[in-house]
């Protein structure tokens, strides 16, 4: 059902959908037209007639959907128009290749911006606010609880749990997305602490990357010839910390990067030993930075605590509705 009051973007239940364009923004059910904000399986679903994504991100769009898929790449920066209307693709800071998605039609400007991050985290490219009219807005961790410590904090936090780990000659496991959270962490962990190991999962990606000149440090995949020797003192990433890969590990300790990790809960029911806090999603004090750098007077918040972040800009003068969609924000596991 199409919600008449949005001119140039409506939200539909296949999707974001521009009818004045004919195509659809991280569409959840086949259409012949997709522009894909990044490859996280909520965003980007198989099926489509053809797909428009970043450069960086097409890669891993082939490898997860099928290297034949119809599917190109576009610049940051570079526009397309489409029976009249200006698309552009923008960095989110999410992710390697994640996008903001800009559309311009006769003055009126849209954001529909994916997930994101406003912290630079050194291996992705940096968020850019974007001036609009209307912004489409996650808000995953949409509550006051949600503010993140400085990258660099948290880092010093792994290295030394890992080091201390090392010394011990103990395998530390790092839970992480393959696709997002396993490269930030090897691009920022100190690699001089020891070996770093990855999931085959992880090592996929980091090839696809690899192959378009994105340098990801060398990792060493997991495989049967891995022995308990190797894995002393190593760090292992890894999108679950039961790998049948693992078993020549002779003693081991288990951490979760995610945000998630701030909620005793979620650290109690992980069956970990560690939680690092550290998200690819805003948090409450960037969620407020992004959307006053977008000078939007309409804010659309999508996936998470929707109904609550909605209220509380109703209340410092926002006109805002809520968005509901298949996208997932953060989940324990990718």
């Amino acid at each position: 059902m199409l919600l008449l009051f949005m001119p140039l973007l409506q939200f539909t239940n296949k999707g974001i959908y521009c009818e004045q364009a004919d195509l659809y923004i991280d569409p959840w059910k086949k259409v012949p037209k997709a522009l894909i904000t990044h490859a996280h399986s909520d965003h980007a679903r198989s099926g489509h007639k053809s797909y428009l994504c970043t450069h960086e991100t097409l890669p891993i769009l082939k490898l997860r959907l099928g290297k034949h898929i119809p599917a190109s790449g576009i610049a940051y920066g570079e526009t397309i128009i489409v029976n009249g209307v200006k698309f552009s693709f923008h960095p989110a800071g999410h992710i390697i290749g994640s996008a903001q998605i800009r559309a311009e039609y006769k003055g009126e400007i849209w954001v529909a911006s994916g997930d994101y991050k406003v912290e630079d985290d050194g291996i992705s490219a940096a968020y850019e606010p974007i001036l609009c009219h209307h912004f489409i807005t996650e808000c995953t961790f949409g509550l006051p609880i949600y503010k993140w410590d400085k990258q660099q904090k948290v880092f010093d936090q792994i290295n030394s749990w890992w080091s201390s780990n090392a010394s011990e000659k103990t395998t530390s496991i790092i839970k992480a997305y393959s696709l997002g959270k396993a490269q930030r962490l090897i691009h920022n962990v100190d690699q001089n602490i020891g070996k770093i190991f990855t999931h085959p999962a992880v090592e996929k990606v980091n090839n696809a990357f690899r192959e378009i000149n994105i340098p990801i440090a060398k990792t060493i995949p997991l495989s049967p010839k891995v022995t308990s020797k190797d894995l002393e003192g190593a760090l292992v990433i890894s999108p679950s910390s039961s790998s049948e890969l693992l078993n020549n590990a002779k003693s081991i300790s288990v951490a979760s990067a995610s945000g998630w990790m701030m909620s005793r809960k979620r650290r109690r029911n992980g069956n970990i030993d560690r939680g690092f806090v550290l998200s690819d999603h805003v948090d409450w004090i960037g969620l407020h930075e992004a959307i006053k750098a977008s000078g939007a007077s309409h804010i659309y918040p999508t996936h998470g605590n929707t109904v609550t972040f909605s209220r509380y800009l109703k209340e410092q003068g926002y006109q805002t509705e809520i968005v509901k969609t298949e996208y997932a924000g953060e989940i324990d596991i990718d």
